[in-house]
């Protein structure tokens, strides 16, 4: 204990945004220092880490039968434990390496992360344990939904119903929070990867061409959309393989990458719905008046505030910087001790 609190002394506490997509690191008194894709590459015979982030990125489809290449979470989850160590491993000595004393002795830092209001007794114990085994001397965990409302600036501990849709790549977080508590929360497996896989199976079925997690990713936020406007009448030429295992280009229009991911779309506005039917009177008064705040990088979809206000019949706004709320939400409560203990969950 006493060694923990010597080499505490030498450690930055550090918030974890750890997404199913990209994981964001959040520094007591310095921000968000960084943000690097969930993605870890390795030499299958040893286990040896080779890469993690941007330069595992790089590596997607393009690497020899001895190298593979992971994504350790999973609907923002935990899928491989030791994977998923080594990351955050990575992580923290990337927030330390430019520390004194840090080659000579290991950080142990305070680390928050931020996990689905869905998780699992299991799951809990995954992260707090993979976190551990990093080097983390305590570990604290804070729902999504709560971290994206602190970082959105809702006035959490307040007596008053505060809606939050927080929509990332793995997970959709739907929440109404009151008293710096969650009245309700709904976690559903259905978000941006989701719309990638939808994106694939469309041009498989419909253009018998196979294409990539990226080509996907890159369709979605070029032409894709939730709402008719006037992004339909725009084209995209992509290139993959078709069936005979030949290069193949193929022009595609917004309108029918639209049509492709609504039943994903479809399932994020009825959670949001029977969110909504759940909510106790006061509170959905409250909300009514307020209105639903979104956050995470897949509600950045085009069209998707516009859609899920004409579904709601409820203003719809976005909170600043979608992408980083969960991570900032985290920050603070990392320069608060009072408010981790009001808002984290073991």
């Amino acid at each position: 204990m006493f060694l923990n609190s010597i080499l505490g002394f030498f450690s930055n506490d550090i918030g974890i945004d750890l997404g199913t997509a990209n994981t964001l690191v959040f520094v007591k008194g310095k921000g968000i220092v960084f943000s690097e894709p969930s993605i870890v590459s390795i030499e299958k015979t040893t286990g040896k880490v080779i890469a993690v982030g941007e330069e595992a990125k790089a590596m997607i489809g393009k690497t020899p039968e001895n190298i593979e290449v992971v994504r350790p979470l999973k609907d923002g989850v935990i899928a491989d434990f030791d994977v998923t160590q080594e990351m955050l491993k990575y992580f923290i000595r990337k927030v330390h390496k430019n520390l004194p004393l840090t080659k000579f002795l290991k950080p142990r830092p305070r680390i928050i992360v931020g996990v689905p209001s869905g998780i699992t007794t299991v799951e809990k114990r995954a992260v707090i344990d993979a976190a551990r085994q990093a080097g983390a001397r305590d570990v604290f965990l804070i729902a999504e939904p709560m971290a994206a409302a602190i970082g959105a600036g809702l006035p959490i501990s307040a007596p008053g119903g505060n809606m939050i849709v927080d929509i990332g790549g793995g997970t959709s977080e739907i929440a109404v929070i009151s008293l710096s508590g969650l009245v309700l929360s709904t976690s559903i497996r259905i978000a941006g990867d989701e719309v990638n896989k939808a994106i694939i199976q469309h041009l498989k079925r419909s253009h018998h061409i196979l294409i990539g997690e990226q080509t996907a990713e890159r369709v979605k936020v070029q032409i894709g959309s939730a709402y008719p406007t006037e992004r339909d009448k725009e084209t995209m030429e992509i290139r993959g393989r078709d069936m005979t295992g030949m290069p193949r280009s193929v022009t595609i229009t917004g309108e029918e990458i639209r049509i492709a991911i609504e039943d994903v779309i479809t399932s994020i506005i009825n959670a949001v719905r029977n969110a909504l039917e759940r909510t106790p009177p006061e509170l959905a008064a409250d909300i009514v008046e307020r209105g639903i705040v979104l956050a995470g990088g897949g509600s950045l979809l085009y069209g998707m505030d516009l859609r899920l206000k004409e579904e709601t019949n409820l203003p719809v706004y976005y909170c600043d910087d979608p992408l980083t709320a969960v991570a900032r939400g985290i920050g603070e409560a990392l320069n608060d001790i009072e408010l981790i203990k009001r808002v984290s969950f073991q």
